[in-house]
């Protein structure tokens, strides 16, 4: 999958800045009475998305403007060189503070945008109130400006222009950005860049760069700025050194950060400390009154993060934390959550933190990269890195303004890893909850993805090896038998072996006790199930995703009903599917979000779900017959719930090539329903075992 991701955060206003016949797309994101912050463009190989971790934070604290610079994104290309001269650039971002009515701002360049910067500020002091130059690129302020000139004109290497213009283009792109994220794990950084790079043609490339080599120095010009400076470097730039960051603070009397161990793209590689330095200066340039809380006794606190992909971590949270309650009566849990979740905290009375409104919304992302019954997980949750800083961003403003003594995180991935890249940001007990360990590739995946999954799981093995203190428990939703056997890649531990030394076990909690036969058919009366009717439950979880299957049983349910007289079924849609885009059908009842989902699937007959972990596990606790189809691509219910399920001796797993076919998912449903099973016992004490081992952090 190629195409953008939805923005994060979109803009509040969106248009065009016309000088000297050029149009530039601006993008402004209102905040009144704050100051603005105007993010720079940088050499025109990319657009402005490349702000993509910074702008919807940033945009909650202050008014933000971006562009594309002449050259990229949605701007016009103007050709010949003298178009992309350095005096240009800083022109057009006076045009756009005058189109979009900002008096003056601070403005925060990567790269190329320092000249630029630099520029406005000299000349438009009035306009400038402050500068942040991340990774300054500005080759005439170390004398290296000739050097890079004749480098060009040459033929030798990839960076000149003959090898971009005669087929060398895609190479250098590769070439490029490979150096300009050089640090480990930045597929992903890479892939974007490579992405955008191939949105501006190799000629208007070649333009760009020989405006900047015909540029004049900038040095003089650094000398004239009086607005505060900071520069950011990082000191395995391999694009270009930190020495050019130290000469830039030192001639404009700027404070100098040199970042260890980063190199060029340091506010992609590094989103979180770097948006936290830009926000910092900027509170530095015009400072706030700062709130203060006078100390006060009070009781334990507690911030409850439950992954918003689907229904089933809300229900087993639920119980994690009312068991958690007995061990700690005065205990205050709060979450920060978002929808479907807030759908089972809000009716059980729990309390939903006010920022969880900032929160980016993971299953509206995922459901944008779903296909018909097919959800590549992996590539979707590469896909969210924005909306994990984003994600991030809050719950780090969440902890700056309140203490909590123990924060959970049930798959917050946000949370978990950017701790451990951030671990100074950590002033908290930290539980992390998980039922799956490892990202496995897909067998139509080839090489390229055992590569990155490996990459993924590598970079997270790193993480702890590094930095245990930042998990002050690991918990496993389930016991060491439930873990897959398979490496994590290739030269790498066995998962569940190196599971077992990381995690404690707590057993699968599955959030309520399995009813009785008093209560089970109570459900059924209160349903219109007469005796000798039989009751097929069908439900795709709390996600969007699940339609496509919901219309292949509905297309199955004559040929069903056939086979099996008395059959009636309750279709369940979830909070994301609106029932009232299915078909009707007799002998059917569509209903959406049910807050009684395990009750009704322990009475039914039969049930057939997708492969989520959390229903089927629930099916198995009820000891009822089902039929699973996991999402085409998703390698958690295809291997790890699978492998699960298997140990279990529970569901019967089809395809969704089989269930397309209404005559075998009819056959399949009539050979199924009422049949007696003979699954292994699901515990009942997981949420008090998980519990116990949260409370010792209390």
């Amino acid at each position: 999958m190629t195409s953008e991701p939805r923005p994060v955060r979109e803009a509040d206003r969106e248009g065009h800045a016309e000088r000297a016949g050029v149009r530039l797309a601006f993008r402004v994101y209102d905040n009144p009475g704050r100051p603005t912050v105007l993010l720079m463009p940088t050499w025109s190989i990319v657009p402005s998305r490349f702000w993509k971790a910074q702008v919807p934070f940033l945009a909650r604290h202050f008014r933000v403007v971006t562009f594309d610079g002449r050259g990229s994104g949605d701007s016009d290309r103007p050709a010949g060189a003298e178009s992309y001269v350095d005096k240009e650039y800083a022109a057009d971002a006076i045009a756009v503070m005058n189109a979009t009515d900002t008096r003056s701002a601070v403005l925060v360049a990567l790269s190329r945008g320092d000249a630029w910067s630099v520029l406005a500020a000299a000349h438009h002091p009035e306009r400038v109130s402050g500068i942040v130059a991340i990774g300054p690129a500005s080759g005439s302020l170390i004398g290296v400006q000739e050097q890079e000139k004749q480098a060009w004109e040459s033929a030798e290497g990839k960076y000149n222009r003959g090898y971009w213009l005669d087929g060398g283009y895609d190479d250098f792109t590769e070439w490029f950005f490979a150096r300009m994220f050089a640090e480990p794990h930045s597929t992903k950084q890479i892939e974007d860049a490579v992405r955008w790079a191939h949105e501006i043609d190799p000629a208007t490339l070649v333009d760009t760069t020989a405006g900047r080599l015909a540029s004049e120095s900038i040095e003089d010009d650094c000398r004239k700025v009086r607005c505060p400076v900071l520069v950011i470097h990082g000191k395995n730039d391999l694009i270009r050194p930190h020495a050019i960051g130290e000469r830039l603070a030192e001639l404009t009397g700027g404070s100098l950060v040199l970042i260890d161990d980063a190199g060029h793209g340091v506010h992609a590689r590094e989103p979180v400390r770097i948006t936290l330095l830009i926000k910092e200066f900027v509170e530095r340039v015009h400072p706030v009154p700062r709130r203060t809380m006078a100390p006060r006794v009070r009781p334990p606190r507690a911030l409850y993060l439950s992954s918003p992909i689907g229904l089933g971590h809300a229900r087993r949270d639920l119980a994690i934390a009312s068991e958690l309650r007995k061990l700690h009566p005065r205990l205050q849990i709060d979450w920060l959550a978002q929808h479907p979740v807030t759908e089972v905290l809000g009716p059980a009375g729990e309390r939903i933190h006010p920022a969880s409104a900032w929160l980016a919304n993971e299953s509206a992302h995922i459901e944008d990269d779903a296909g018909e019954h097919d959800l590549h997980v992996f590539e979707a949750f590469r896909r969210l890195d924005a909306v994990l800083v984003n994600n991030f961003m809050v719950f780090n403003d969440v902890l700056d303004d309140e203490p909590y003594d123990l924060v959970i995180g049930d798959e917050a991935w946000d949370v978990d890893h950017f701790l451990h890249e951030n671990p100074a940001l950590k002033r908290f007990s930290f539980a992390w909850l998980t039922d799956f360990v490892g990202w496995l590739p897909m067998p139509d995946g080839g090489a390229r993805e055992q590569r990155l999954t490996a990459d993924y799981n590598l970079e997270m093995i790193e993480q702890r090896e590094r930095l245990r203190r930042v998990r002050d428990r690991s918990v496993f939703v389930g016991n060491p038998d439930d873990v897959v056997s398979l490496p994590f890649g290739e030269g790498l531990p066995a998962i569940r072996e190196w599971t077992e030394q990381n995690f404690d076990f707590s057993g699968y909690a599955t959030g309520f006790g399995p009813p009785g036969e008093h209560e089970r058919e109570a459900v059924r009366r209160r349903l219109g199930v007469r005796e000798g009717e039989k009751l097929c439950v069908v439900t795709v979880g709390g996600s969007g995703v699940g339609e496509s299957l919901l219309r292949r049983v509905l297309d199955a349910v004559p040929a069903a009903v056939k086979r099996v007289p008395g059959l009636r079924f309750l279709v369940v849609t979830g909070p994301r599917i609106d029932p009232a885009s299915l078909p009707g059908r007799p002998g059917v009842e569509i209903r959406g979000y049910l807050p009684d989902l395990p009750g009704h699937l322990a009475a039914c007959d039969l049930a057939v779900v997708q492969g989520g972990l959390t229903t089927c596990m629930e099916l198995t606790a009820a000891r009822r017959p089902f039929l699973f189809v996991p999402l085409r691509h998703h390698f958690e219910q295809n291997i790890h719930v699978r492998h699960r399920l298997e140990r279990y001796g529970a569901g019967r797993c089809m395809s969704y090539e089989d269930v397309a076919d209404r005559e075998v998912l009819a056959a399949a449903i009539a050979e199924e329903i009422g049949r007696e099973v003979g699954y292994r016992a699901v515990e009942s004490d997981g949420a008090s075992r998980a519990a116990s081992l949260l409370a010792e952090l209390l």
